[in-house]
């Protein structure tokens, strides 16, 4: 038997409706997108050391993550089209920096939700 769902059906009807009422006043696939491009592992590098030293240049997104100058631009790009990170532009270098400090504490609070994930282990 499984233990992890309930055996009777027992609905909150005040607790439902609150809820569903807040999702219909937010939009959920706009955050899931947001959590859709921190997925993935390049990006998440690529927020984290943003958040770590506040800009980057391109050229050292690339070298951190260990890819190409082309490789590490579509990573940031998409991050900066999702609203998630902003970037720069002195002579000929472009400086990434995350959005602002909603994003830098999202980047933040996941890296210290997983250290102490590994803790409880």
């Amino acid at each position: 038997m499984v233990k992890d769902i309930c055996e009777v059906t027992c609905i909150n009807e005040d607790k439902v409706s609150r809820a569903k009422q807040h999702l219909t006043e937010q939009n959920p696939m706009e955050v899931a997108k947001i959590f859709k491009a921190l997925a993935d592992d390049t990006r998440i590098k690529i927020a984290y050391a943003l958040s770590l030293e506040g800009e980057l240049c391109v050229c050292d997104v690339a070298n951190i993550i260990g890819s190409s100058m082309a490789t590490a631009s579509h990573h940031l790009r998409l991050l900066k089209n999702l609203g998630l990170a902003t970037y720069r532009k002195k002579g000929k270098l472009v400086f990434y920096s995350l959005d602002d400090e909603h994003v830098k504490q999202l980047i933040e609070i996941a890296f210290q939700h997983q250290k102490e994930a590994i803790k409880v282990e």
